[in-house]
């Protein structure tokens, strides 16, 4: 009985080898998911076919154990900018935009609202927000391997023959703009409206659009249509991905404001209060709260430095991008790992110093005096309007660094800044 027992731990210990050499063996060896034979693509593409990758109950097995998770130059990097609207989202997609190895995608996820939950605000129904999410996520993992067919199934009407002209802010995107996609623009013509974009270029052909994303070294999508990082988890894991987050944030009372201007309809209760004193009694104050509360959450998570974030994370304070915007540009660029070019630089130095042409008006525009913008909300907002926004946002306030008032004098004192400096040093 002693023998058979010191025989089958034997057995036992030589399975256990054998599997974990086999294991070592496969894991070893690069993805090839993409059929496309140049090496800056491999470890990408093609149709998704295999379930999404799992750490072990006890948190091992991860990143760190794999060869294959190296980054190296030829591997593409994807580029997430999360945000929520008008935070600043449209300024940093676009710093991303002018790279001439970037191809960049405005708000994809526009699509996918649109046909799930057609409502302008996000739901907080449990079910709609699993079925939001697990689309956003599907969706964002094809278009990081640049299939962008994925997202016809969300656009409407459907596209014919793969083309379309129904694509979200298509003008946004330089490479939509540009040669193979679009043939009225050439080389030379490096800064094309957008406008002028959907009018010149008109239907867009999502075989060329495929292309041109399979070309570029990198790419960049900005969304505002997820809450929190954590909904994003299972996509920043997922080692066919080189996924870099950049999360943008902003006062949440410069937030309320730029939505008021821009969002009439929608906020058109909070101009009533902003205008005669008194708050409506039927006001959605989850306009203001569930901005306050999703901050609050996915920064909380991001700065506990979880292991999945682990050189995936850098949080950026717009009012830091808008008082320093080349500076912050360079760290943004360093975190990517991307050389900041002339193109980027030019258009910094372009559009943050202010204007009076008609596209700096635009409620998506990005020409204007960043500097000067980024605390002008305090010259719109009625005190009590402050005051509460103080009282529910007080936390994520503190956290990011904005200070509070305590008077309509210090509110209107703009000789005083209420961005406190503090660093916020990417998770490396």
């Amino acid at each position: 009985m002693q023998c058979s027992w010191k025989a089958v731990i034997l057995l036992a210990l030589a399975s256990i080898a054998i599997q974990y050499t086999a294991i070592r063996t496969l894991t070893s060896k690069p993805f090839q998911l993409c059929p496309l034979p140049s090496p800056q693509n491999c470890g990408l593409g093609g149709q998704e076919t295999d379930p999404p990758f799992e750490r072990g109950a006890a948190g091992v097995g991860g990143c760190d154990d794999y060869p294959y998770f190296s980054i190296n130059a030829t591997r593409k990097t994807h580029i997430l900018v999360l945000a929520t609207t008008r935070s600043g989202s449209s300024f940093v997609g676009q710093l991303l935009n002018q790279h001439q190895e970037v191809f960049y995608l405005f708000e994809p996820l526009y699509h996918v609202q649109t046909t799930l939950i057609p409502r302008l605000s996000h739901s907080r129904n449990a079910a709609d927000r699993r079925v939001m999410l697990g689309a956003s996520r599907d969706l964002l993992r094809s278009l990081y391997g640049c299939d962008l067919y994925f997202l016809e199934s969300y656009i409407k009407p459907t596209p014919t023959n793969h083309t379309t002209d129904k694509l979200f802010r298509r003008g946004a995107s330089r490479a939509l703009c540009q040669q193979p996609v679009c043939d009225a623009f050439g080389p030379a013509d490096v800064n094309v409206e957008e406008g002028d974009c959907v009018k010149k270029c008109t239907t867009l052909n999502m075989t060329l659009a495929t292309e041109a994303c399979r070309e570029k070294r990198h790419i960049a999508i900005k969304i505002v249509r997820v809450p929190e990082i954590g909904d994003l988890r299972a996509l920043v894991e997922d080692p066919r991905l080189n996924i870099k987050v950049i999360q943008l944030v902003r006062d949440p009372r410069g937030i309320l404001s730029s939505r008021i201007e821009t969002f009439r309809d929608t906020y058109r209760l909070w101009r009533i209060w902003r205008a005669t004193g008194r708050r409506p009694y039927n006001l959605d104050l989850s306009q203001l709260t569930v901005v306050c509360e999703d901050f609050l959450s996915s920064v909380s998570t991001g700065l506990n430095h979880p292991y999945w974030l682990k050189g995936k994370y850098m949080l950026v304070r717009y009012e830091d991008l808008a008082r320093n915007p080349l500076q912050k540009t360079k760290e943004i660029y360093e975190f990517l790992g991307l050389t900041m070019d002339k193109n980027v630089e030019d258009w910094i130095h372009a559009n943050t110093r202010g204007s009076n042409e008609p596209s700096a008006k635009h409620k998506f525009g990005t020409v204007r005096d960043s500097a000067a913008n980024a605390e002008s909300w305090r010259l719109k907002l009625s005190y009590d309007m402050v005051e509460y926004t103080q009282t529910v946002c007080q936390k994520v306030l503190h956290q990011l660094g904005y200070k509070t008032v305590r008077s309509v004098e210090e509110l209107k004192n703009m000789s005083l800044s209420l961005v406190q400096d503090k660093t916020f040093v990417p998770f490396l």
